[in-house]
């Protein structure tokens, strides 16, 4: 089963330095019209001091990793517990998520690919920024940037890496595409010494990156 390195150096570059290139990159050669004036409004309201980007800093990262991926942890767990939903979920995703309540806007043509011993999935937008909102709330900056776009396809070992995730040379790396018509979701692979924990307890091992593939599922006790 793959690992998920301890976290320093790889992680530390994506998530810092790495991130913050992919943001500076996209600010000035992937924003919309809409979300230039969106950005130039944000900084006069913050010139001004009516808002804290500190504080926006915080709730954006509530919705991108806490609030919205719940959704889609909520749909892994359940396709670890019952093997007839799984099946279902890897037939008709859509439908599948639809029985749990999640649908609407950017999820209504989902496809689930899940992971295995020897298969790793991850998922890129490489035209866009095509997201399954439904299942894992807002895309992060650093999937709607040219530098991840471009290199997840080129070089996806490499780009998992700097995520703090080492696959064995032996696994295959399968990289997915999502688009305007269809998006996609990784069901990871559920940890080892988990067989007695209830599905709310697997869900709260899902994370937003595991289920794009970027990531792994949590150990036990790991936060």
């Amino acid at each position: 089963m793959p690992r998920a390195c301890c976290q320093p150096k790889g992680l530390a570059r994506i998530s810092a330095s790495c991130r913050r290139e992919y943001a500076l990159e996209e600010e000035h050669s992937e924003l919309s019209n809409v979300e230039r004036r969106v950005r130039a409004l944000e900084t006069v309201m913050t010139q001004k001091g009516y808002i804290d980007p500190a504080a926006l800093d915080v709730l954006i990262d509530t919705y991108q990793t806490k609030v919205g991926p719940r959704n889609g942890a909520r749909v892994v767990a359940r396709a670890w517990v019952d093997p007839a939903f799984r099946e279902r979920l890897l037939r008709d995703a859509t439908a599948a998520i639809a029985e749990l309540g999640y649908s609407g806007r950017q999820g209504e043509h989902m496809i689930a690919v899940a992971n295995a011993p020897g298969r790793h999935n991850v998922v890129v937008c490489t035209l866009c920024s095509c997201y399954p909102w439904p299942v894992l709330g807002l895309p992060p900056v650093w999937y709607k940037s040219a530098p991840y776009r471009s290199r997840v396809v080129r070089d996806p070992r490499g780009v998992l890496a700097e995520f703090g995730v080492t696959l064995p040379a032996s696994t295959e790396i399968r990289v997915w595409d999502s688009t305007a018509e269809v998006r996609y979701l990784v069901i990871p692979e559920r940890p080892t010494g988990t067989e007695g924990l209830s599905e709310d307890a697997l869900a709260a091992l899902v994370t937003r990156d595991s289920m794009i593939g970027t990531g792994l599922a949590r150990a036990v006790g790991e936060t």
